[in-house]
């Protein structure tokens, strides 16, 4: 049946194109749009390249509105034919270009870097929300791309960035909270970077460092509910009692902080650092629980523990996956380079976050 609609689709194209009726061609573009994706899965390599010629040939005579139409469609199949799409992913209009630059994933990546040499901003931008990008390609996007295209790129956890790229994106932040918080999200930035970050940051986006989750692919809420449910609620009243006592006889120290984390005894580790951070439990408790490490190393920091410590923290948290080698080095040139009045700001001024959005997730915000 498709086989038999193409050559009377031909003889109309020629038809309308001999006329030169734009609308003639709009409503032949549409024809071989539907029957394209309809039959995709039955059409065989000499079929979907006699419809690429069709389609190649409308195109050039098409209104952006019709064209924008047929690249959103193609944009979410593999099988597209390989020129309508080189044509679609070039064309100077963004709205007919950006489905298939953010959307199609073998749009080759030379045809991308030409693009991100030549096009405009907003192509570029659409090749940022792309699910993976090179070092390559966002080197490319980097060199021409203005702030948005930044932090597209920033926000994106499947963009790679070469060394050169990552310290660009950094030396941009300076003008650029919302900038500085995403690059500080990322699970990828080099510690020497992060500590960069740190030191230019203005103490509310340090304290959002403290509180904003990596970016995911899924929700994790209902897993989160499941373990808070799951989770008995501790009473911390004697260990507080006990980190007190230890205080007044002068014995609150690095080595004494040291053993309740070697013994595994994280009800007086939090307790400890709640008292030495004079933070509230309820702001310590989270950070020994979460994915991310920043936060702990940070209130660790501004308890004045020595790295050894810090480290025999990290390693033994209850529940949580066994910290890697490449996290503890990062870890460590965090924890070294950040100077205690900053570790001790952001605490401060993160422990209200914390709270705020303790208290949004039992309230089912």
């Amino acid at each position: 049946m498709v086989t038999a609609a193409l050559p009377n689709l031909i003889t109309e194209l020629d038809a309308a194109v001999k006329v030169g009726s734009p609308e003639r061609g709009d409503q032949i573009l549409k024809q071989v749009t539907s029957l394209f994706l309809s039959n995709v899965d039955r059409l065989g390599e000499s079929q979907i390249s006699v419809l690429d010629d069709v389609l190649v040939r409308l195109i050039e005579r098409a209104e952006a509105k019709s064209l924008a139409q047929l690249s959103e469609g193609l944009s979410r199949t593999e099988l597209a034919p390989r020129e309508t799409i080189r044509k679609l992913a070039s064309h100077n209009d963004p709205s007919v270009a950006a489905p298939v630059l953010r959307n199609f994933s073998r749009v080759a990546e030379k045809d991308l870097i030409e693009i991100a040499k030549t096009l405009s901003q907003q192509h570029l931008l659409a090749i940022s929300e792309r699910k993976t990008l090179s070092e390559a390609l966002t080197d490319a996007l980097m060199r021409r791309g203005d702030a948005n295209v930044s932090n597209a790129l920033a926000h994106n956890s499947g963009a790679t960035f070469s060394e050169c790229g990552y310290a660009t994106l950094v030396g941009r932040a300076e003008r650029d909270e919302i900038l500085t918080e995403k690059l500080g999200l990322r699970a990828d930035l080099p510690a020497n970077l992060l500590r960069e970050l740190l030191v230019t940051a203005t103490d509310v986006v340090r304290a959002r460092f403290l509180t904003a989750a990596r970016p995911v692919t899924r929700d994790k809420r209902p897993v989160q509910a499941a373990v808070a449910q799951a989770r008995p609620k501790i009473d911390y009243t004697q260990a507080l009692s006990e980190v007190v006592a230890l205080n007044r006889a002068a014995k609150l120290n690095d080595q004494v902080v040291n053993r309740f984390a070697v013994r595994e005894d994280y009800t007086n580790v939090v307790a400890a650092l709640s008292f030495m951070t004079d933070m509230k439990i309820e702001a310590i408790e989270p950070l020994i629980r979460s994915d991310r490490l920043y936060a702990l190393i940070v209130a660790c920091r501004a308890a004045r523990l020595s790295w050894s410590t810090t480290t025999m923290i990290v390693r033994n948290r209850p529940g949580c996956p066994p910290v890697t080698q490449r996290e503890l080095e990062q870890g460590r040139e965090i924890f070294d380079g950040l100077l205690l009045s900053i570790a001790q700001w952001t605490i401060r001024f993160g422990s209200d976050r914390i709270l705020a959005k303790k208290n949004d997730f039992a309230a089912g915000r």
